[in-house]
């Protein structure tokens, strides 16, 4: 097995360490697998693979789509160095409005599986990042929602002083205003 997987504190979300082999050359991963996935209990099947390139400080989410388009991803740095965060939406979960983060970087070469119903943003801790995910479904505008990145009830750290954001990463609702598509 090219993967190995250790669950979170928030039910469903998984972080994902796969078998590096280096030598004198560099290194070689399989960064997908479907069996090696089924095998672990992540069957997901990936629609969708989206690449993004940020600066230092950039604050990119937190963002979710609704059903029918709703996404899970997997995610993963191929360059830089990230604080990955996700925050449950789940109405029913225990972990409801929950955060998480977790340190993705170009070196420790971890991924995270992130289902449906979890909202999702990244910070850039390094001066570039390549940001890479497969996503379960496809995008779709009219099903886009998010949570604003400095909800004080989530008490998020980006790790990032002076933060660089989209105009709508900073209108986005506060949980308490969520009206959450999750069950």
């Amino acid at each position: 097995m090219n993967f190995s997987i250790q669950e979170t504190e928030l039910a469903g979300l998984w972080l994902v360490q796969p078998k590096v082999f280096k030598d004198d050359r560099g290194f070689f991963m399989e960064v997908f697998n479907a069996a090696s996935f089924q095998s672990l209990g992540l069957q997901y099947p990936f629609l969708q693979d989206n690449l993004s390139h940020s600066t230092k400080n950039t604050v990119r989410g937190l963002h979710y789509q609704a059903e029918p388009f709703a996404q899970g991803k997997l995610v993963t740095v191929l360059q830089g160095d990230v604080l990955d965060v996700v925050v449950d939406i789940r109405k029913s979960s225990p972990t409801y409005g929950k955060a998480a983060s977790f340190q993705l970087t170009e070196n420790n070469r971890q991924m995270l599986f992130i289902p449906p119903g979890f909202a999702h943003g990244f910070s850039v801790l390094s001066e570039t990042c390549l940001f890479f995910y497969k996503c379960t479904q496809v995008y779709n505008k009219a099903s886009e929602g998010g949570l604003r990145w400095n909800d004080p009830a989530l008490s998020i750290d980006w790790l990032v002083d002076q933060p660089i954001l989209s105009d709508k990463d900073q209108e986005l609702p506060l949980l308490a205003d969520l009206l959450s598509p999750f069950e």
